[in-house]
């Protein structure tokens, strides 16, 4: 059997090799003591054979499973988001776009427009695994990450993960939970690994936290940490549907199932291949310096008390590349760089008291700044 290649390192730090396949154990169930994690490890039912998990090699219908061409399946892989999303493809484009490049995705909307079913149709259309998480404010970083339990029979430690070990990882509300337990997102979302008890275990390849909050009601929530916030590659707002596709959704009566041709299209081993690709996505020395240009003037804006960090840049360059690659482009450009700035940088800045007595948004300051950069910067 071929070896299965190295996981490509994220932006900004490498990350070791992916245990191998096996080695996780099911998490434990969701029970009345912990009502708000579900169970993590268990496949998204895609159509395959009982007992196929991710990397088994099962496929979709009609050849679009594992060994297909990889551009085919990115196009079956945005068809397959479309169909949950329609209507919206500049938002569908964007998170293929966050996955692709090995990010994390904030989706900053209402409840009621799909969130949580985009989540399930990335995670089926890889023949992945997802992992949901109800954020509460009673939550534990350890109802995240796993315990450790001792087993009196064997006399021996077993670690059993929790629902951060999947390939999408779906968090609901993360805005609930106190910053404890937010804290424990953060060596996951860096390194793609969880420590507990002095030991280190390693997250599945792909992986992607897809968390939601509602931007409406603000009581009982807190504001998550500037560190965590700076890890989402991105912030996207879903939307309403266009009324076309919300007259066909309500004409269902609620009755259809929204996942219902929802197949897998690629396996996590080839979702790594494609991600190699997307590495190899030249970006131009005009095109770095005017996103450096770019990065600067939000730490210099006179709205803004904190900028973009160096983080946000290569994180900016990581979805142009994805972007570029979803438009079957081998380089970047700088409209790459224009599309996806408010997406990628308006959630990191920190606004200065005066801008948020005058109402003003952060998406504006972004918007303000990538008009007022010339290109040629």
């Amino acid at each position: 059997m071929p070896a299965e290649p190295a996981p490509l390192p994220p932006p900004d730090r490498p990350l070791p090799s992916v245990p191998p396949a096996g080695s996780i154990r099911p998490a434990r169930p969701a029970s009345d003591e912990n009502p708000a994690v579900a169970a993590a490890g268990d496949p998204v039912p895609t159509g395959d054979e009982p007992g196929a998990g991710p990397g088994a090699g099962s496929s979709a219908d009609a050849g679009a499973g594992p060994g297909a061409d990889p551009a085919a399946a990115i196009r079956r892989l945005e068809e397959n988001l479309t169909q949950v999303l329609p209507g919206r493809p500049e938002t569908v484009r964007t998170i293929l776009a966050t996955f692709l490049a090995h990010g994390h995705l904030l989706l900053h909307d209402v409840p009621g427009v799909g969130k949580t079913t985009v989540a399930k149709a990335l995670a089926t259309s890889v023949s992945g695994t997802l992992g949901r998480i109800q954020f509460t404010p009673d939550l534990l970083p350890s109802d995240l990450t796993g315990v450790t339990i001792y087993r009196q029979e064997t006399g021996t430690f077993e670690f059993h993960p929790g629902p951060l070990f999947a390939t999408v990882v779906i968090g609901d509300e993360i805005n609930r939970a106190s910053p404890k337990t937010q804290s424990a997102l953060l060596e996951c979302m860096a390194e793609r690994q969880v420590t507990v008890d002095g030991t280190t275990h390693r997250l599945p390849e792909p992986f992607m936290v897809i968390a939601t909050q509602n931007p409406v009601e603000m009581d009982g929530t807190y504001r998550l940490p500037e560190a965590q916030q700076d890890r989402f590659m991105a912030r996207v707002s879903l939307g309403y549907p266009p009324d076309a596709e919300e007259l066909a959704m309500l004409a269902t009566g609620g009755f259809g199932d929204p996942l219902s041709g929802i197949t897998a299209v690629m396996s996590p081993q080839e979702v790594q291949e494609v991600g190699a690709s997307v590495q190899e996505v030249h970006v131009s020395e005009a095109v770095l310096r005017y996103l450096m240009t770019v990065l600067r003037a939000t730490r210099e804006h006179p709205s803004v008390q904190l900028g973009a960090s160096p983080r946000a840049g290569l994180h900016l360059v990581a979805l142009a590349k994805a972007l570029a690659y979803l438009q079957s482009r081998d380089y970047v450009l700088p409209d790459d760089v224009q599309s996806l700035g408010v997406a990628v940088l308006a959630h990191r800045l920190t606004l200065a008291r005066s801008a948020r007595v005058d109402g003003t948004a952060a998406e504006d300051v972004v918007a303000d700044i990538l008009a007022r950069v010339p290109v040629d910067s």
